[in-house]
């Protein structure tokens, strides 16, 4: 009697088991929601790539992403810091989270070979040409960013509270964000609660999540260092103070201040990029130009860096007679990207269940530098993510016989597109679903 009483029970419970395994956890988007939206998606990434726009200069771009967001219901505001896009979806009470994505494209002729590769050339102001492309994945973030906008506002019954988007510009400047923000992005609209956004990743492979705790992406300044000098004839230094020998002195006293004056278990990066002087062979020239990237974690290690370069350029200089110290200008650029730990642990254990453990990562931090760590500074708990964007195969055969494969800012680089943009989508609305609670 009683194994027949707990048959009918199992009988009569099997419909609502079968229920609960095929619909899923509701707080989660389905694969079937993200591959019904992928044409759409795609079709708008490769229009994006083949129109790149440099920093500030987004204005089809901006137009395009707002008129997408603004038809599915999101109300819009345009020229927000410039060129920017904050697009707000109110659904009732609940936390207001924000979801960033860039809008630029770098000064890069596309060497790709893609069907729909950038032919995009930008007459600057001052007056020459540039190529541009997509050569850091903004495309592919703009288009994930959209398809998660869409799937946002087609199931607002499963969440509840106020999404903001924001269609940022000139990240690659790394001006945007403080554009933004002092245009009264946390002032004129709702100050979220959670910031987040998401940015392609080389050494991944493509749909797997990258996260990081804590410090993530370094700080970028940049230095320009004139050294001055007495120029005359190649053939009579002693008449002259050579500005050649003290710029070459400078680029190797500065790998000092990495290698003896910062501590080991703090990182550090000073690279000489650039350094231009003379014009002729047998002409010693009167002033030599250096310039400069430095990138830090540590905002205290960040200031004593800039300091120590311009002590070193100054004592080079003096050391050889120079008849003035060097001009040494430091333009600061964006602070390190730090993200918020109780907040990245959260979004990583989501996204462990939406996209399975294995394709959830803890990756290494990166001397790269993002200006979305100004957010964060304004106060909002943000986590940057990364994801991978390289065939699986590929990625893994490089790996095996040192082969150097293209990254971000390649003129070769060119991300594994359906499987990173679906995943994106995914794990983008699956993390804002968690944020705002199921309904």
């Amino acid at each position: 009697m009683k194994r027949f009483a707990c048959l009918s029970l199992a009988i009569l419970m099997l419909p609502f088991a079968v229920t609960a395994q095929t619909t899923g956890n509701a707080s989660q988007p389905s694969t079937q929601e993200v591959n019904a939206i992928y044409p759409e998606i795609e079709t708008l990434y490769i229009d994006l790539h083949r129109s790149p726009e440099l920093a500030f200069h987004e204005q089809k771009t901006a137009a395009k992403l707002a008129g997408l967001v603004k038809a599915l219901g999101y109300e819009v505001t345009t020229g927000v810091g410039g060129t920017g896009v904050v697009a707000i979806l109110k659904n009732g009470p609940g936390p207001t989270v924000m979801l960033r994505t860039e809008m630029d494209a770098l000064p890069v002729q596309e060497k790709t070979g893609l069907p729909f590769a950038s032919t995009v050339v930008f007459k600057r102001e001052s007056g020459d040409s540039v190529s541009v492309a997509h050569a850091c994945g903004h495309d592919l973030h703009m288009s994930s960013w959209y398809g998660t906008a869409k799937l946002m506002a087609e199931n607002r019954q499963r969440w509840h509270g106020t999404l903001m988007l924001i269609g940022q510009p000139a990240e690659e400047i790394v001006e945007g964000a403080a554009a933004m923000l002092k245009d009264g992005l946390f002032t004129r609209f709702p100050k979220p609660d959670f910031a987040l956004s998401l940015h392609d990743e080389a050494s991944l492979p493509a749909g797997v999540i990258g996260f990081h705790p804590g410090f993530f992406r370094a700080s970028s300044d940049t230095v320009d260092i004139t050294v001055l000098g007495i120029g005359g004839h190649g053939a009579v230094p002693q008449d002259t103070v050579d500005p050649i020998v003290i710029a070459a002195r400078i680029v190797l006293t500065l790998q000092t201040l990495i290698s003896r004056e910062t501590n080991p278990m703090d990182s550090g990066v000073i690279t000489v990029g650039s350094i231009h002087g003379g014009t002729q062979h047998n002409i010693i020239p009167d002033q030599v130009k250096l310039q400069l990237t430095v990138r830090t974690f540590n905002p205290q290690n960040r200031k004593r860096l800039l300091a120590s370069i311009e002590r070193v350029a100054k004592a080079e200089a003096m050391a050889a007679n120079a008849p003035h110290d060097p001009i040494v200008k430091v333009t600061l650029g964006t602070d390190a990207v730090y993200n918020d730990p109780q907040l990245t642990n959260r979004l990583a254990a989501t996204l462990r269940k939406t996209l399975g453990p294995e394709n959830v990562v803890e990756m290494p931090a990166k001397m790269t530098s993002e200006d979305f760590s100004q957010y964060g500074l304004a106060g909002v708990p943000a986590v940057l993510l990364h994801i991978g964007a390289v065939d699986p195969a590929k990625l893994a055969a490089a790996k095996q016989s040192g082969t150097i494969l293209p990254g971000p800012h390649s003129p070769q680089w060119a991300p594994e597109r359906e499987p990173t943009l679906k995943a994106a989508i995914k794990a983008e609305t699956a993390i804002l679903l968690d944020l705002f609670g199921s309904k």
